[in-house]
């Protein structure tokens, strides 16, 4: 094996641009060179950050319907460990070790992803109550867990027939704007430096302590707002005042003009804007200023008779129940349509890819099992690919018929249609999944669920589905294993990219993240079901998470196998307003999501997205801007994470001792609860809570602003990670 002397690091020219005619690609480390690969460290390390990162996705994409790009901070700290290594007299760690440990870890994303879109709406419409549907707690673990094991399993086997389409044959087309960030980290590292890594713990730390202070201590409100401001005291009620007053300007437009204006305050959103770049957070912005700012103050002025003309879901004419039930409603119907249309877009590439991939089997050429000898080229073989195929489909419709529709009519009939629609509905969408990543490293999970869950629904309820719970419940697991399997897909062709640049095996890569994916589905699926207790999902919580995907998916639910009244025409204004924004070359899936999450979470995005604008424009020295703006990656990626797992801690905490110890540790660090209890004001304390979340978070801003223009240029070295 190579001694840390002989790391291979030079990184090949034409890496990123398309290939001359009769030139080839000769990855970083060449087939025919050996180095570490699968060792016990990459092991402990990648299992390690996948445990870490499955929380944290998790809870972020509860809290803000987003998750984190784990590949980035994952790979800066594999770099770092790599250089503590070195310091103490081992070997540092070879970047196809790294490689491989981010195949592992990283799954802890894509399951993170797949499962919180949909698993958490068995809470929400209270499906996990025992003497409701007979469902204990060791039941819901095992479906929390199998739906996206299943669902991974199967997005890796739709994936492997594409993977030379997407990552060799495109080589130079597709930008893979995620996976180039981590190449970067990577390469860079591989001479052991350790000044990434520092950035990313010392944000990551700085997060922790300011999520701490707001969420623990509370002493800042988690939300800025021009309307109702709360105070969010453990052990004591919720109190909602005015944020300005009982009268002036905002009490006017919140009462009687219906605008309410509001901002998250937490570090996580700086990092998530910074990182998704001014373009898309603006039209997510803007489908939220849409329904917030414009619809909701249009049909503010309607009597609650005709409210309900337009929803029978709406019970008063507060401008949160007009957004909640029209907007909304309108942004479901845009991202269902956002979702087929992203099909129809990929078409082609689907015929493509499939026929290449086909093509070596009835040509009897190597295929997918690659050339002999060549580790850079190798996928699962077609027995084994097979046999995988075949026990992820046997385990599925052994799922739905004995967990699933167990104890229904026509029990094996609804097993055999389910199975038809979630390996369709899969296939279809596992090319727009990949290809989504590698354009711009984003994918419409949400988007292709809730199609998902919609097509599903009606395809089931005409084959023979009950209405009512049971129904939704079924619905609700076929939909997450297909959810899974298109996230996996998505995250995987990251992988498998990296792995081109840098000469790793696919093979080892396809088997590291399936490894890494039964380990992810352990713990998302604990964290959901601990976070379902405290603080919860439902306006039963004093704070519940918002978890905006989930309640998305429970809403189709009892639209389609609920109530029965689905809001058809607001559903068809969000098809019209989809094709509208397409039709001008605005992303749709972006728009519509806008317009269906709380304005409270996309505006700081957006706010986060600009101080990313101002630090790339601080200067015009354009090696200095780049060294700038990879330092913000790298902070931003430190926010994110310190920030998530802050807040999945304490509310783990308050889970524990809510169900086990008692002892009250939240509320008697809680300075709010104490405040209030010395005799100060609650109502009066709220809104100063309010004011001060606004000054926090701008002042986080300015310091990330601040650091950022500290850079030195060494960090310009490579390509820019944004």
């Amino acid at each position: 094996m190579a001694e840390p002397s002989q790391q291979f690091t030079k990184f090949p020219e034409n890496a990123y641009r398309e290939l001359k005619p009769g030139e080839t690609y000769v990855p970083m480390v060449p087939p025919d060179a050996t180095v570490p690969e699968l060792t016990g460290r990459m092991f402990a390390f990648g299992l390690a950050m996948n445990l870490v990162f499955s929380v944290a996705s998790t809870f972020l994409a509860l809290k803000a319907g987003q998750g984190i790009e784990a590949a980035i901070p994952i790979s800066i700290l594999a770099v770092g460990l790599s250089g503590f290594l070195v310091r103490i007299g081992r070997r540092a760690s070879s970047i196809l070790e790294n490689v491989y440990a981010l195949a592992i870890s990283t799954t802890s994303g894509y399951v993170a992803g797949g499962t919180c879109f949909s698993m958490p709406a068995i809470y929400i419409l209270q499906l996990d109550k025992p003497d409701h549907l007979g469902l204990g707690t060791g039941t819901l673990f095992m479906q929390i867990t199998l739906v996206p094991f299943l669902g991974a399993l199967l997005g890796v086997i739709f994936l492997i027939p594409f993977r030379r389409y997407f990552v060799k044959e495109m080589h130079g087309k597709l930008p893979f704007p995620e996976a180039t960030a981590t190449n970067e980290i990577l390469v860079t590292g591989a001479s052991g430096s350790t000044t990434q890594a520092l950035i990313l713990i010392y944000s990551f730390g700085l997060a922790a302590v300011y999520t701490f202070v707001a969420t623990g201590l509370k002493l800042f409100a988690d939300v800025f707002t021009t309307g109702y401001a709360t105070l969010h005291s453990a052990g004591e009620k919720a109190v909602e005042t005015l944020a300005f007053g009982s009268g002036g300007l905002f009490a006017t437009l919140t009462e009687k003009v219906k605008i309410v204006f509001a901002m998250g305050t937490g570090a996580y959103y700086v990092g998530l804007g910074f990182i998704i770049g001014l373009r898309y957070a603006s039209i997510i912005c803007a489908g939220s200023f849409l329904g917030a700012l414009v619809i909701t103050p249009l049909l503010g002025s309607l009597s609650l008779d005709a409210l309900q003309s337009i929803n029978s879901a709406i019970t008063s004419t507060s401008a949160h129940d007009i957004w909640f039930n029209v907007p909304r409603q309108i942004g479901i119907g845009a991202i269902f349509t956002a979702g087929l249309l992203s099909i129809f877009k990929m078409g082609k590439v689907i015929v493509t890819a499939l026929r290449q991939a086909l093509g070596g089997l009835f040509a009897g050429k190597a295929g997918l099992a690659g050339h002999a000898g060549d580790r850079t080229d190798e996928d699962l073989s077609y027995p084994m690919m097979l046999l995988v195929g075949l026990f992820a489909v046997v385990a599925m419709a052994i799922f739905f018929r004995t967990v699933v529709f167990a104890g229904m009519a026509h029990a094996t009939w609804l097993t055999l249609v389910s199975l038809v629609v979630a390996l369709v509905i899969a296939f279809l969408f596992t090319t727009v999944s990949a290809w989504a990543i590698a354009m711009i490293s984003v994918t419409p999970i949400s988007g292709m669920t809730v199609t998902t869950i919609i097509i599903t629904a009606v395809l089931l309820s005409a084959a023979g589905l009950p209405r009512g719970d049971r129904g939704m419940l079924a619905v609700l697991l076929v939909g997450g294993v297909v959810g899974t399997a298109l996230s996996m897909a998505g995250g995987l062709v990251t992988n498998f990219k990296l792995g081109y640049w840098l000469g790793a095996s696919p093979k080892r890569i396809t088997w590291n993240a399936i490894v890494g994916s039964l380990v992810s589905a352990i713990f998302v699926a604990g964290t959901i079901m601990i976070l379902s207790a405290n603080p919860g999902y439902t306006t039963a919580s004093a704070n519940p998470l918002p978890a905006p995907q989930a309640n998305m998916m429970a809403g189709a639910l009892q639209s389609f196998l609920g109530t029965g009244q689905v809001p058809w025409l607001l559903y068809g204004l969000g098809v019209l307003v989809a094709l509208t924004v397409e039709l001008v070359g605005i992303s749709a899936l972006a728009f519509g999501l806008g317009m269906y999450l709380p304005i409270e979470i996309n505006t700081p995005i957006l706010v986060g997205a600009l101080v990313a604008v101002l630090v790339k424009r601080s200067t015009s020295d354009e090696a200095l801007s780049k060294a700038r703006s990879n330092k913000g990656i790298l902070i931003a990626s430190g926010l994110i994470a310190g920030g998530a797992i802050m807040e999945v801690l304490i509310n783990f905490v308050g889970a524990i001792d809510d169900q086990l110890l008692g002892w009250g540790i939240l509320p008697a660090i809680d300075i709010s609860r104490h405040l209030v209890r010395g005799g100060v004001d609650a109502a009066g304390l709220a809104r100063v809570e309010n004011w001060l979340g606004l000054l926090f978070f701008l002042g986080l801003c300015v310091f990330v602003y601040w650091d950022c223009r500290r850079a030195s240029k060494e960090l310009a070295e490579g390509g820019e990670l944004h």
